[in-house]
């Protein structure tokens, strides 16, 4: 990293994020974007549960839902505590609350887009049936530049 940085990432969008919160999140997205395991942390939202007692709701060895434990322990959305022979595994939500404000730092973006692409294709439409297009109230964003109350 260039001096002067002190572990900080400038993004695209220009907010700034520690390494550490880009791994948490960059971890947290790969730890979802399984099906498997996000049944898991479904099962887990309701009550804790021995890895053997999660395994048996799959169609895959216990190995392998282990090795989804494991992906999701390191994403720090499962906590494993060991009780005697059982392993229980508990959910840890708050790395998702770190990524649904990332995602929600990003909504007026699509958003904005997508209201602008409503427009367009209701106007496109209009003309094309020989209509007056109606012009629909526009959204005041924070990104919107100069827009007045």
């Amino acid at each position: 990293m260039p001096a002067g940085h002190h572990g900080r990432i400038f993004t695209h969008m220009g907010e700034y994020q520690s390494q550490g919160q880009a791994q948490t999140l960059d971890r947290v997205f790969s730890a979802i974007s399984d099906p498997t395991r996000r049944e898991i942390l479904t099962r887990l939202s309701t009550a804790d549960e021995r890895v053997t007692d999660v395994a048996r709701h799959f169609s895959i060895s216990l190995n392998s839902v282990s090795k989804h434990v494991r992906v999701l322990e390191q994403a720090g959305l499962v906590h494993r505590s060991v009780q005697g022979r059982n392993h229980v595994l508990s959910l840890n939500a708050a790395p998702m609350a770190e990524a649904a404000d990332w995602i929600e730092y990003y909504r007026p973006f699509w958003t904005d887009r997508l209201a602008s692409l409503d427009r367009f294709v209701t106007g496109t439409l209009a003309r094309r049936d020989g209509e007056t297009p109606a012009t629909p109230p526009t959204s005041t964003t924070p990104t919107d530049k100069g827009a007045s109350a």
